[in-house]
Parts: structure tokens; C-alpha cells; sequence
């Protein structure tokens, strides 16, 4: 696989993704942060490197579920010029090619976000009938399947089983909610032992030589709600260890939610940096920075950096 070969295939708000031949993709997840579908100016420090290590761990420990799509994350295995570029060490995972299949595949183990709007109003989640009387950060009597559109822009909108079969099948829709919730309910037992409760979550799925993979990000902050399992309490909002604390300074600066983002202050983007490590420390029992050890990584917490650097591979390769 030569440099010359590998080429932008998509760019998401965090995610770039390289085609970089023999069936396999680079997926470099960035230090860029999203808030109401909006990619905010200042990078994270070691976001990406957060997102892809934890990806890492749980991709190790749900492989008796589901196959999933990882090569290596080992950057030697990289082809050129990836191999050599150091930004990239920690953050970046050499995948099997997938053909991705049209459904965000959501799990909701607590009643919040949307999913509580949908039963403030509606009495369920996405056809799915709960019991009266929930409220804010209840626990569901069990984990549901509450699929969303994949949408390439704005919004994904919430689907309801049938829904789901029509877009893909009724063997296919049944297969994923059932792989979904075993997800979950692996991910959320192995987050108890460490004292956290997985709110929701969702998983990507695609096939590849015909088999369904699971693909994308897995239970890390950006795709999963973690809440502390030692202060939980319905009827309220719980702390998490995500960018709700972005989320939320952005709503008290009075934007809009309308681009142009206003820039973070230099206190937030230190602090939502934390709140990405502490995620990582906490659901891995390990050192963040042992992972950046071992990852290869020689920089510092230099993200403008890093940043300047992604660019030049984007710019080289679109």
C-alpha cells in the first residue's frame, strides 16, 4: 500500500476516513469537538487519542458478540505517509472496509436526551411502550432498541422497529436489536464494576465479505451516555463524563446553536480535556497516559498542533 494511493474518503464532524487500499480504511479520530451538530473552533486536547483508545478496549472485550471491523492500531502497520506521521500515534485504526448499513442502532438502558422528550410527549420511545410515572434518569424496567436514521447531514431522526424493517428487513432489524442490546448489556456490566452506569449508547454495523460487523466508535463519551453510579438519583440530570459540560456553557453564552460556534475559553477546553481522561481512567482502570505511552505518542498536549497536522494530511490526500 503506497502513499500515493490513500485518499480522503469522508470527513464527519471528528472522524477523517482514508481509503487506503486492499479492502482496509484509515479511521483518524481528530481532536475536534461537535455541540448541537456543530464542529466548535478550538480542538480538545487528546480527544481523538481518548475516543480511539477506549474504542480500543471495548472492541477487545465484546469480539464473543459480534466481529468487529479493527486491522491493527498499531501505527507501524500504517502504510506510508501514515506510518510516519506522529500525530497520529493513538488516535488513528486501520479497519476492515465495511459497507455501512443505514441505521444508528441506539440502546437505552435510562430514561433521558431525546428519549425522554419522545416520552414526555408520546408516552414511549420509538414505538416502544414504557410505564407511567418515569422521569428524568429513571432506570428502564429493561434496556430498549430505539434506532435513529443515519443522516449524512443535520438531524437523525428516531425510527420505530417497523420503520427499521422497511429500511432493511425484518431477519437484518431483528439481528441488530439483538446484537445491540448484548452489546450494551456487556458494556454496561463491565462499566458497574467501576462504579458507573451506562446511560445509552449506539453502535454502527456494516457488512464485510458478507459478514455484520460492528464498526465506528464503541462506548466512549462522544457515543455513549456514563453517568457516576454513586450519585445517581431520578428525577434530575446527572453529571457525566462526556461534553455536557460544553453543551451547557455554550447554552449559558447565549448562541443560538446557529454556525459560527463561539470560541471556548481556554478554561473550558481544559476542562472538557479532563473530563475526556477521567472517561478513559475511569472505565479502563488504566492511566491515560500509560496509553499514550504505548501508543507511541511524543508530543505534549499540543492539539493546535496535531490539528495542523491532520489538516496537511487532509490537504495532501483529498
Amino acid at each position: 500500500m503506497s502513499g500515493t494511493a490513500a485518499r480522503l474518503h469522508g470527513q464527519g464532524k471528528v472522524r477523517d476516513i482514508y481509503d487506503v487500499g486492499d479492502e482496509r480504511v484509515l479511521l483518524v479520530a481528530t481532536d475536534r469537538i461537535s455541540a448541537f451538530d456543530v464542529v466548535l473552533p478550538n480542538p480538545i486536547p487528546d480527544k481523538g487519542r481518548v475516543l480511539t483508545g477506549l474504542t480500543l478496549f471495548w472492541l477487545e472485550r465484546t469480539t464473543g458478540v459480534v466481529p468487529n471491523h479493527l486491522a491493527s492500531a498499531d501505527r507501524r502497520d500504517f502504510p506510508e505517509p501514515f506510518r510516519s506521521e506522529p500525530a497520529l500515534a493513538g488516535r488513528a485504526m486501520l479497519a476492515t472496509k465495511a459497507q455501512v448499513i443505514p441505521v444508528e442502532c441506539v440502546v437505552r438502558g435510562y430514561l433521558t436526551g431525546s428519549g425522554l422528550k419522545q416520552y414526555r410527549a408520546e408516552g414511549h420511545v420509538c414505538g416502544v411502550a414504557l410505564p407511567e410515572g418515569l422521569v428524568e434518569s429513571s432506570r428502564l424496567p429493561a434496556p430498549i432498541f430505539t434506532p435513529t436514521t443515519k443522516a449524512a447531514a443535520g438531524h437523525d431522526l428516531p425510527l420505530t422497529f417497523d420503520e427499521t424493517v422497511d429500511l432493511v428487513g425484518r431477519g437484518l432489524a431483528e439481528r441488530l436489536r439483538e446484537i445491540s442490546i448484548a452489546l450494551y448489556e456487556r458494556g454496561a456490566g463491565i462499566a458497574a464494576e467501576r462504579g458507573i452506569l451506562l446511560a445509552d449508547t449506539k453502535f454502527e454495523f456494516g457488512f464485510a465479505d458478507g459478514q455484520l460487523i460492528l464498526i465506528d466508535e464503541v462506548l466512549t463519551p462522544d457515543s455513549s451516555r456514563f453517568w457516576p453510579a454513586d450519585g445517581h438519583q431520578a428525577g434530575r440530570a446527572q453529571p457525566s463524563f462526556d461534553k455536557q459540560f460544553v453543551r451547557d456553557w455554550l447554552d449559558a453564552s447565549g448562541w443560538d446553536h446557529e454556525p459560527p460556534a463561539p470560541d471556548l475559553p481556554s478554561e473550558v477546553v481544559d476542562r472538557t480535556s479532563l473530563k475526556y481522561r477521567e472517561a478513559y481512567e475511569r472505565v479502563t482502570a488504566s492511566p491515560f497516559d500509560h496509553y499514550r505511552h504505548l501508543s507511541g505518542v511524543t508530543s505534549g498536549d499540543d492539539a493546535e498542533t496535531d490539528a495542523a497536522a491532520l489538516e496537511r494530511l487532509r490537504r495532501e490526500h483529498a
